[in-house]
């Protein structure tokens, strides 16, 4: 247990370094590149709350993220046209767009789970497959936002008393989003609610016979989880200062998968790893050959067969898990 505390202590500890290393070395890419880090990360460890511990593989969640994104995206534009956007001409403020991008995201997880969680195993794979997709086309077809090209964002929400237009502002305000994520998502599933989801994940016949309604628990995990990559997405367009279909397109969730995989499933802080591994296997990677995911793939197979707990497993040992 202390080995554990003592990984995620140098997680953070490096985390909150990164602006000083990148200051000390003039290396600027360093904090873009933590900056994408730590958003990956927020939409991963969202996913990994209904996935290592509900064991609801969803291809959906790209959906909530490029919800996010785009709402950011389609605001930013309405005001460039002038118009006042939510019945409030400062709406460009973060305190506003941030939640409602979560809660954008939140709802229609609402929808998508609760048709989705009808089903199970291969049924509910392809369920939030289809709508991934389905969203993925619809903003595909709005030309009026760019379409397939997507759309570009002028500005950063603003934070009242901060530079967003400062990267290492910007990078400590995504890393306390994501550090008070971390925080909420190991109380849940340390409450009696996750304990609970965690029983439906080991035995779905014995929790029900106990009393606990299967729908219900997950459902509320798969709301809770949208929010998060909701949040994610309009990080996402806010660092990027852009918004596509592609973040919405199930290829994006098959990269919060695999950064899942890497840093370790059902741990909340593997994730963190599994992003920064993944983006920097991906940087590294491209520079040689285009064809980087042929390497990304055994990689993977390396990991799931001889460290099945991940990177994190790895580095905290057996109790590495929540």
């Amino acid at each position: 247990m202390i080995r554990k505390y003592v990984v995620v202590g140098l997680i953070f500890a490096i985390l909150l370094l990164v602006p000083v290393i990148a200051d000390v070395s003039s290396n600027s890419f360093l904090i873009n590149m933590a900056t994408q880090f730590v958003i990956y990360a927020l939409a991963a460890i969202s996913l990994d709350l209904v996935l290592g511990y509900g064991a609801m593989v969803s291809f959906g969640h790209a959906a909530f993220f490029g919800l996010g994104g785009y709402l950011v995206a389609i605001v930013a534009f309405h005001m460039e046209q002038g118009e006042t956007v939510l019945g409030w001409a400062g709406s460009d403020s973060a305190l506003i767009i941030w939640p409602l991008a979560m809660g954008l995201a939140a709802l229609v997880g609402l929808a998508m789970g609760f048709l989705s969680l009808r089903t199970s195993g291969v049924q509910f794979i392809m369920i939030t497959l289809a709508f991934a997709q389905m969203l993925y086309f619809v903003l595909v077809g709005l030309i009026i936002y760019g379409g397939d090209d997507g759309l570009s964002v002028s500005t950063r929400n603003v934070v009242p008393g901060l530079d967003m237009d400062n990267p290492m502002t910007f990078y400590y305000v995504c890393l306390v989003l994501m550090a008070l994520w971390v925080w909420l998502c190991r109380r849940i599933v340390n409450s009696p609610f996750g304990m609970v989801l965690r029983g439906f994940k080991q035995n779905e016949r014995r929790n029900i016979n106990l009393g606990y309604a299967p729908l219900r628990y997950k459902l509320t995990a798969f709301v809770i989880s949208a929010a998060g990559t909701g949040l994610a997405g309009a990080l996402w367009a806010n660092y990027a200062l852009y918004a596509s279909p592609d973040m919405a397109a199930w290829l994006k969730s098959g990269e919060f998968m695999a950064m899942i995989v890497l840093g370790g499933m059902g741990t909340i802080f593997g994730p963190i790893l599994g992003a920064a591994a993944y983006l920097g296997l991906e940087q590294v990677l491209t520079s040689w050959t285009e064809n980087w995911m042929l390497f990304l793939g055994p990689i993977l197979i390396l990991v799931v067969l001889y460290s099945k707990r991940g990177i994190f497993g790895w580095l905290a040992g057996s109790r590495s898990h929540d």
